[in-house]
């Protein structure tokens, strides 16, 4: 079982209606490496499906691969391919920094001065010519963007709610609720968390996390994504999707993010 049980609703309709005056969800991590591309991407395609003119945005991107002497955000990618956008365009990825480190200083030693405002502008003509927008941040609530701005002050200059992204293994715990606490202290509407990753065999700690966090976290569980294989990024992303749209859960998870 992939969804929580406190989260199950009756079989008979599995299917959703899409709202279509969202605003749009920002999507963070509780740590560099817990999936939020793959969370975000699923969502996007799942939206996209059911016919939804759905945005994706990743206003930062370190390690970007060079092609054709561009650097190109691999995240912002599969983003768009999964909302069905034709390319990634400047708004998408504003800022797209070539070292895999923190963005404050991969930005100092490129030389690259990050902006909040410009990184609103871009969202607001994303939000002008979609109906939902999704916006990835980078690593967690507390990286450094700029100076002393972190990601968490990115997501409030952008007034968004929060949807975290969580891992299931031990510290999960620990990690999901020092991330729902500080965001709330920041003045963060925290909708939800979202497991990634979650195991076919769980052990003890797998286990007993997702009732603990839906407990303790001060925010709604809103899914248990499954560990899935296949051949490449967008083969998961498709498969999580179409699990996705088979769960009635699926329509809480939504209704919280405000696309549904």
């Amino acid at each position: 079982m992939w969804q929580h049980a406190a989260l199950r609703l009756s079989a008979s309709n599995r299917r959703f209606r899409v709202n279509m005056n969202g605003k749009g969800i920002f999507i963070t991590g509780t740590d560099t490496g817990v999936g939020k591309t793959v969370v975000a991407s699923a969502i996007a395609r799942l939206l996209h499906d059911h016919g939804l003119n759905v945005g994706v945005m990743k206003p930062v991107t370190c390690g970007c691969l060079e092609e054709n002497g561009l650097l190109v955000s691999e995240d912002a990618v599969l983003l768009a391919w999964s909302a069905g956008v034709a390319g990634v365009d400047p708004d998408m990825a504003p800022y797209l920094l070539r070292l895999p480190i923190a963005p404050s200083d991969a930005a100092r030693r490129e030389g690259v001065r990050i902006d909040f405002q410009h990184i609103a502008d871009s969202f607001a003509r994303l939000a002008s010519r979609h109906d939902f927008v999704i916006v990835e941040g980078a690593g967690g609530l507390m990286v450094p963007l700029a100076g002393g701005l972190l990601i968490a002050d990115l997501i409030n200059h952008l007034s968004l709610p929060l949807l975290v992204v969580a891992r299931p293994n031990l510290g999960t715990i620990n990690h999901t609720l020092m991330t729902c606490f500080a965001a709330r202290q920041l003045g963060i509407t925290v909708n939800g968390v979202v497991i990634n990753n979650y195991p076919e065999k769980p052990g003890i700690a797998e286990e007993s996390a997702p009732h603990l966090i839906a407990s303790l976290a001060g925010a709604p569980l809103l899914g248990i994504f499954p560990h899935l294989e296949g051949n490449g990024l967008r083969e998961i992303v498709e498969a999580l999707a179409e699990r996705l749209d088979n769960e009635p859960a699926t329509r809480i998870l939504l209704r919280e993010i405000g696309a549904g």
